[in-house]
């Protein structure tokens, strides 16, 4: 079971109307910073995992 369970089979239409979705409860302005909000997050994350390797191997970056 290599998929996850609620994005089984998504197509371009679900897409669509996802995007539809949050552009209306978001409005078009809050776009932007909620996406810089979840790549800032996502690369705090990766950080966060290459530290936690690199403590794991012994390896120091700092």
């Amino acid at each position: 079971m290599n998929t996850l369970l609620f994005l089984g089979n998504i197509g371009t239409g679900e897409v669509i109307v996802i995007a539809i979705a949050v552009l209306l409860l978001f409005g078009g302005q809050k776009i932007p910073e909620l996406m810089k909000g979840i790549g800032k997050g996502v690369k705090n994350f990766k950080d966060g995992v290459n530290g936690i390797e690199d403590d794991i191997n012994g390896t120091s970056t700092k």
